[in-house]
Parts: structure tokens; sequence; C-alpha cells
């Protein structure tokens, strides 16, 4: 009760709430894109799969504090680098990132069937692999995704109960955000693109970060938003062109008839 009443547990709660889910941004859009491949029936369950599963990461994570801090210390030395256990998993999944984003820019532009379905393999049996295949990745990145956000959690607060509940909160509302998201993207395939080429800039980021070359996610997220600003307009302009088109093609039709 003591913790419930004392205000600077609640700033503080809020606080890393609103930052776990702003670090989560790149999570969703890459779940988003992911579980849009899927049949539309096990979408729903693969991205509650996959938000359940950064849960359960971050929050294992939290209650390993003393190891998620030693990744700090180096474990090796490449040419006058020095790198830890962290730098390593954020190589791996930065390179991780930037090869799953090409892979799926190569798809989206080139419209290619999946291997399993263009070798004529049983749609029950791809529909089964591609499944798992897909929570596994979302699995890979969460790793990724949570280890940043559970050090950036160490470094704002030291109660490790208010760390776990801004974890779930924040999952709740990622848990919410997902799908609408997920159908706003497959709704529009120019979005797709360009949250693959933010899911580029983030893997680039990490990779660079695991060679302690710091770039503020700020510049990136500007440039994403802007971006997403243009093609907003491109779309509405879109569709008011196509409304136009459509409301005289009735009244052509009536011209020719007459």
């Amino acid at each position: 009760m003591e913790l419930l009443s004392d205000p600077n547990i609640w700033i503080a709660f809020f606080m890393l709430a609103a930052l776990e889910i702003v670090l989560g941004i790149d999570n969703i859009i890459f779940i988003s894109i992911l579980v849009g491949r899927l049949p539309a029936e096990n979408r729903d369950l693969a991205r509650r799969l996959g938000l359940g599963f950064a849960m359960v990461s971050r929050i294992a994570l939290l209650f390993s504090l003393a190891w998620v801090m030693t990744l700090t210390t180096p474990i090796f030395t490449v040419v006058g680098q020095e790198i830890s256990g962290r730098d390593l998993i954020l190589l791996g999944g930065g390179l991780f990132l930037l090869y799953k984003a090409s892979h799926e820019i190569f798809q989206e532009v080139e419209a290619h069937e999946s291997d399993a379905v263009s070798a004529g393999v049983d749609k029950v049996k791809a529909g089964a692999t591609l499944f798992w295949g897909t929570i596994v990745q979302i699995g890979i990145v969460d790793i990724v995704f949570s280890l940043d956000s559970v050090i950036t959690a160490v470094g704002m607060v030291d109660n490790i109960s208010v760390m776990v509940a801004a974890v779930v909160a924040s999952v709740a509302v990622m848990m919410f955000a997902a799908k609408p998201i997920g159908e706003f993207v497959d709704r529009h395939p120019s979005i797709k693109v360009l949250a693959l080429a933010f899911l580029t800039m983030v893997g680039t980021l990490l990779v660079a970060e695991a060679f302690d070359v710091h770039v503020p996610k700020a510049y990136v997220y500007v440039a994403m938003l802007f971006s997403l600003s243009v093609e907003a307009l491109n779309i509405r302009s879109r569709t008011k062109r196509q409304a136009k088109a459509q409301a005289a093609t009735p009244a052509a039709g009536s011209v020719v008839g007459s």
C-alpha cells in the first residue's frame, strides 16, 4: 500500500510504461508484417502469441537483472573494439532485421509466392510451417528488443515491481494497437514498404549500437513520421480520385444508354 500511495512511484510507472510503448512500436510493426502473411484465421492467435512472448521475455530478463547487467562486460576485443554479450545480441538482431526486412521488401515488390506453396507442398503442412516459423521469428526479435527495453528500464527505475507493472501495461496497450495497425498496413502496400524500410533503419541502428556507435532513435522516428505523413496525403488523394471516378462512371453509363 505504501507503494500505491507514493506519487513518485506512479510517475515512474507512467513514464516507464510510455517509454516501453514507444520502444515497442518497431516490435508491433515487425509483428504486423509477419502476421500479415498468415491466413486470416491465424493472425489474431499469432499476434497474441508474439506479444505474449514479448511480455514473458521482458519480465524474465527483469527478474535476471544481475545477468542482464553483466552483458555489458567486455568478452573479447576485435581491432581495438570491446565486444560484450549485449553487443553480440544487438549485432545478431540487427543483421536478422536487415535480412528479414530486405527479404520482405523483395517479396512485396516481386509478389512471389512462398517456396513451400510454389513447390506444390500440401497447403495445411505449409500453413503450419509458416505459422510456427512466424512465431519463432517474432520470438527472436522480441528477445533483441526486450534486451534494449529492459536495460532502459533498469536505468530509469529501481523498483522491480514498477518495472514489471510498466511492462505488462505497455504490452496490454500493444495488444489493442497491433490489430488495427496490422490491418491498416495490409490495406496499403505502400505503407508496408515504408514500415519495412523503417525496420531496415532499426536494424542498421542495432548493428551500429553493437559497435558503440550511438545514433538517437529519434532521428529514425522523425524521418518515419515525415514519410508516413507524405504517404497519408497520397492515400487521401488516391481515395478522392477513386471516389470521383466511381461517381463519374454511372453518369457516363446513363449518357450512353440514352
